[in-house]
């Protein structure tokens, strides 16, 4: 069975990147490269990464006006990658169009909550109620808009799966038992996060940050 576990490759430098995949390589599922990554190496970068043998998340939340989007995920259908995100606060149009114009062979999913974010910071920004509401009404429009799943904590991935049975649900912010919270503000364990529902469980500094990311991996594969 492959590893739910994708790390976060979240630093510039392509050649510490590329030490760190080979480091893990044999005890997570897939590597997953965000804005800081991409934003320094491109496509170039990925392709190099994707000679590690494991599946691509690409995570660069897109969010524009549809036509932008759709646009944005064309130009990346060269690099397949397994999963995509874009932000569900785009809106059905843009959701769609983005599902539209990805290639086949890549999963569309949509960010519902940072996990960074709690309950007073979506008051800040003008969104009413709880995080879980939020995710809840977000979730439903990237069902009904034919994407592939939706990123959310594992605080809400029950409820997101138990009303969307077939979808793909990526949780990021995971931390091991006892393990720093860092910026996260709704983490739970990767066995919390895997028995609520997830399909994937994104893990950075837990493994990145380890003296031994291979032991750090393991040691969180053991869990699951």
């Amino acid at each position: 069975m492959t590893s739910p576990i994708y790390v976060a490759i979240d630093t510039p430098d392509l050649t510490k990147a590329q030490e760190l995949a080979r480091q893990v390589r044999h005890h997570v599922g897939g590597l997953k490269l965000g804005l800081e990554f991409f934003c320094a190496n491109g496509h170039h970068g990925v392709h190099e990464m994707m000679k590690v043998g494991l599946p691509i998340f690409l995570d660069l939340k897109l969010h524009d006006i549809p036509n932008t989007v759709a646009k944005a995920v064309q130009s990346l259908h060269v690099l397949e990658p397994a999963v995509l995100t874009v932000h569900a606060a785009g809106g059905r149009a843009m959701l769609e169009d983005a599902k539209a114009a990805a290639g086949a062979k890549t999963k569309v999913v949509a960010v519902t909550v940072l996990t960074s974010l709690d309950d007073g910071d979506l008051l800040d920004i003008g969104v009413g109620g709880k995080a879980e509401d939020q995710v809840r009404r977000l979730a439903d429009l990237a069902h009904s808009a034919g994407l592939d799943g939706i990123v959310c904590s594992g605080e809400e991935v029950a409820i997101a799966k138990a009303a969307w049975p077939d979808g793909y649900f990526v949780v990021p912010g995971v931390r091991p038992a006892g393990g720093a919270l860092g910026d996260q503000k709704r983490a739970v364990t990767p066995r919390e996060a895997l028995d609520r529902g997830a399909s994937m469980l994104v893990v950075g500094r837990p493994i990145s940050l380890a003296e031994n990311p291979d032991q750090a991996a393991r040691e969180i594969e053991a869990t699951l």
